[in-house]
């Protein structure tokens, strides 16, 4: 199985470089690891002091690992931060991020850029965030007696570790110095194969879109926008398959008395355009759009339908309104629901949302809805939005959801403080 391993790492190697010939995703892959090495000699040659080492897979593990990382160098200010990523889609977005000292790709997970790579920065501690099991980093962590740990992690019974054939990934399993998961499922399952350093910490995301509600900036134009009332629908990072659902419902209550706040996830002019014809589509006058680009306080305050055409403010935009649509539910998967249940919004998303505690929870909760066609979305608003009382007991049942999930972040620290191998 090793060998079989690191022939499937040679070919994904072989595979990936194939593909940067056509993919520009493929392509950042492989020049962002160009001088890698170099990078990392150049940075730790002269190192004295201690290292801790993040890895977040992509841009939502980061988000995830992010208050922990900020966290422990808070605690531990002599320690050199180091953040990598295995996916351009994490890397190009946060290689400048101020909160590490340096910040690069994981590279390929061979047995010689493992070794390489660890005599180079020479970490004192190690977080992998929910996933990512590269046999040959993790085997040279148990080693060196490298201090190692898995974070917000959740395991399901369809996974290599819990299978016949999965026993070189289950050794690496028992490796880690110690496991956090987020729900008490995942404990049952390594339970199950014989792993019993790990406890329930919860999801550190919880503490991290609390920190992001608790220091977010005013928006003026939403602000405007929004009125006192604030009876705004925010939909966030939307995809057609979900405004091909939403807009006919939408367009009757903001014919009415409600707004929309629409931050699509795809910011190509053509979407932008689709959004603005399907909007016109069920009614909505064009003179009541607009881009927010287009907008200043004085004419957003009279518009009906503010749509956001740049990135990087939904998660503060959530504070505008009253109830909230996520996207991704009727294509690939939801987006991000804690960002607007922080804020006291009751939540509403489409069918594929399977992979997300907190989503059943929510539901469960009754703070959140999963909807799977443009009638059940119906039923749904008509109720909320005629009911302020019904609006405000959902409104407050999210935000406690919240608040009583938070705390992963200190668990965390606290304990893989104790058992690091100073």
């Amino acid at each position: 199985m090793r060998a079989l391993y690191s022939l499937s790492i040679f070919f994904f190697g072989i595979s990936i470089r194939i593909a940067s010939l056509f993919n520009s995703k493929a392509r950042l892959w492989i020049s962002g690891r160009k001088n890698l090495f170099d990078k990392l000699e150049e940075h730790f040659q002269n190192n004295k002091g201690r290292v801790a080492w993040f890895h977040c897979a992509s841009l939502g593990e980061f988000e995830q690992g992010r208050p922990l990382l900020e966290e422990f160098k808070k605690r531990n200010p002599d320690y050199k931060i180091l953040l990598t990523f295995f996916s351009p889609s994490g890397y190009e977005v946060r290689k400048n991020y101020a909160g590490a000292d340096i910040i690069c790709y994981i590279p390929l997970d061979t047995k010689s850029n493992a070794r390489r790579f660890l005599k180079l920065v020479n970490p004192t501690v190690v977080y992998f965030v929910k996933y990512e099991f590269w046999l040959n980093f993790l085997g040279e962590f148990r080693k060196n007696k490298i201090s190692h740990f898995l974070v917000s992690a959740i395991f399901r019974e369809d996974q290599i570790f819990f299978k016949t054939y999965g026993s070189i990934f289950r050794d690496a399993l028992k490796g880690f110095t110690f496991i956090f998961t987020q729900e008490k499922k995942s404990i049952d399952l390594l339970n199950s194969i014989g792993i019993d350093h790990a406890e329930i910490a919860g999801d550190t995301r919880f503490d991290r879109v609390a920190q992001i509600a608790a220091n977010a900036k005013e928006i003026p134009i939403a602000k405007s926008f929004s009125g006192e009332e604030r009876k705004v629908i925010v939909a966030g990072s939307t995809w057609p398959s979900d405004e091909k659902i939403i807009f006919p419902v939408l367009g009757e209550l903001i014919q009415n008395e409600w707004k929309l706040i629409i931050a699509p996830h795809e910011l190509s002019e053509n979407h932008l355009l689709a959004i603005e014809k399907g909007l016109l589509d069920v009614g909505v006058s064009p003179v009541k759009i607009i881009r927010y680009s287009q907008a200043n306080e004085n004419n957003s305050t009279s518009s009906k339908v503010l749509i956001i055409d740049n990135i990087g403010m939904l998660s503060a935009l959530y504070a505008y309104g009253r109830i909230a649509f996520i996207g991704g539910g009727f294509g690939k998967s939801i987006h991000n629901i804690l960002e607007a249940a922080v804020f006291g919004m009751p939540v509403i998303f489409g069918p594929r949302f399977e992979k997300f505690n907190e989503a059943f929870e929510l539901i469960e909760n009754g703070a959140a809805f999963g909807i799977n066609n443009e009638n059940e979305l119906k039923k749904i608003l008509d109720k909320v939005s005629n009911d302020p009382q019904l609006l405000e007991l959902l409104s407050n049942q999210s935000r406690e959801f919240v608040q009583n999930h938070r705390g992963a972040t200190n668990k965390i620290l606290e304990k893989s403080n104790s058992l690091i191998n100073h």
